[in-house]
């Protein structure tokens, strides 16, 4: 299953409006708790430089950027954890993800109803906060409660487990996420299998209006202090301007942002910053016929690599032939890298490098 992320928040804080200007999927959106009860799901291309410049050198018959997949998930509320709002299901959903982009209410406006009748990003986030870490803890003490049992009997393994969950079960006690506790190699498993909530990696996304996207307002500075206090990256943006960018045609669209003084939109930057923090990179097949990014993990040996092309080419891999896209840029020419002794042949265990261009030679 492809990476996912998840856009998490309160009801009415633009989730929806800003998933929509990521993917043009056209999620419903209104103005009343609940909107979204199902998860929509859609696939963006991720902003890369380095494919427009692979392209233009290549000139192939087709372009396929890297991509990844986002979420928006239905607005959580106070009492989620216990199932108020349809929460278990919504809970349920956030489980499945792999990060979680929280959207936080930057802007006052009242024909759009704030469901705690007040705009504060410090209270909006910790109400979602203490969901999740009520909702983990529900999962730990249950589990906790078995470990127990086991351990008694001398079960090594149980042992393990009952010394992690009990620190976890100390660490979300005290509001703490459970991604802030440190662990053993010993113990990374079993806490991948617990699944926790507030173990997946987060982003912070202010939304705000039009005319505070520059300099941002009182609101999204509280939030970017909340952010740098947990050590998690926040992006200010304006839904309401990046759902208008993404209306427009490309030509546009760009004029549209020159005259708002930006260089990039906002959403760019969110995909961006979620490809990192998923820690995702890209490697490049290049040629005439097509120039392809591919999505990876970092730390992916080449013979997987080779597998996300085609199963086949991973089962008989001979070799790989790599060279980086930083050395085309400086060498001008494919002949330049050869001759530069650039060009490596790497075996199955090669680790992949973000950048990295390909080419895998294989038996059938």
């Amino acid at each position: 299953m492809a990476t996912q992320c998840g856009i998490i928040g309160l009801p009415n804080v633009g989730k929806s409006t800003i998933f929509n200007a990521l993917t043009q999927a056209e999620a419903e959106t209104a103005n009343y708790p609940f909107c979204t009860v199902d998860p929509n799901t859609g696939i963006v291309a991720v902003p890369d430089p380095r494919i427009d410049f692979l392209t233009s050198f290549y000139k192939p018959k087709k372009t396929t950027p890297s991509s990844m997949v986002f979420v928006d998930i239905a607005g959580l509320v106070a009492g989620a954890s216990q199932g108020e709002g349809l929460g278990n299901q919504f809970l349920g959903h956030i489980r499945e993800v792999d990060a979680l982009v929280h959207i936080v209410r930057c802007f006052d406006d009242p024909e759009i109803i704030h469901v705690n009748g007040e705009v504060n990003p410090q209270n909006d986030v910790e109400l979602v906060t203490t969901e999740l870490i009520l909702k983990d803890l529900d999962t730990i003490e249950k589990r906790l409660f078995k470990s127990q049992k086991k351990a008694r009997s001398g079960d090594k393994i149980a042992v393990i487990e009952q010394s992690l969950l009990t620190r976890l079960k100390e660490t979300l006690s005290n509001g703490a996420c459970a991604r802030t506790l440190e662990i053993s190699e010993k113990e990374t498993s079993l806490m991948d299998e617990l699944a926790l909530l507030t173990r997946k990696p987060i982003l912070y996304v202010g939304n705000v209006p039009e005319e505070d996207i520059e300099k941002g307002n009182a609101y999204s500075e509280a939030l970017v202090q909340l952010a740098a206090k947990e050590g998690a990256e926040c992006l200010i943006i304006s839904g309401k301007i990046e759902s208008e960018i993404a209306a427009l045609p490309p030509e546009e669209g760009l004029l549209f942002l020159e005259e708002l003084g930006l260089k990039e939109t906002g959403l760019a930057r969110l995909i961006r910053a979620s490809y990192k923090m998923l820690g995702l990179i890209t490697f490049f097949t290049v040629g005439e016929d097509e120039v392809k990014g591919w999505t990876l993990h970092e730390g992916t040996p080449a013979v997987e690599a080779a597998g996300k092309i085609h199963s086949d080419i991973a089962r008989g891999f001979i070799r790989a032939e790599v060279f980086h896209y930083e050395d085309l840029v400086t060498q001008g020419s494919a002949q330049a890298i050869k001759e530069k002794g650039l060009l490596r042949l790497e075996g199955k265990q090669y680790i992949v490098k973000d950048g990295d261009c390909m080419y895998f030679r294989f038996n059938v």
